[in-house]
């Protein structure tokens, strides 16, 4: 199992499964992460933490903790 924490800048996967519950899951599916979405990671700050990605034509950055529940491929 591959999760978006460990995908290096510049690489694009395809999202296959969201772990988590309740509403930690909702809100990464309402930011527009859900199972078939392509993600382009973008950069990644000095310390690791946040990732800024992008989703769907938009920027977006999110947490390590929150990249660690995505599982891509």
């Amino acid at each position: 199992m591959k999760t978006l924490r460990q995908i290096k800048i510049g690489d694009t996967v395809t999202v296959v499964k969201i772990h988590g519950e309740g509403a930690v899951k909702r809100r990464i599916m309402d930011m527009g992460i859900t199972r078939g979405t392509e993600v382009y990671v973008r950069k990644v700050a000095p310390l690791g933490d946040p990732m800024e990605l992008s989703v769907r034509g938009y920027e977006l950055t999110l947490r390590k903790a929150d990249a660690e529940m995505i599982e891509v491929e």
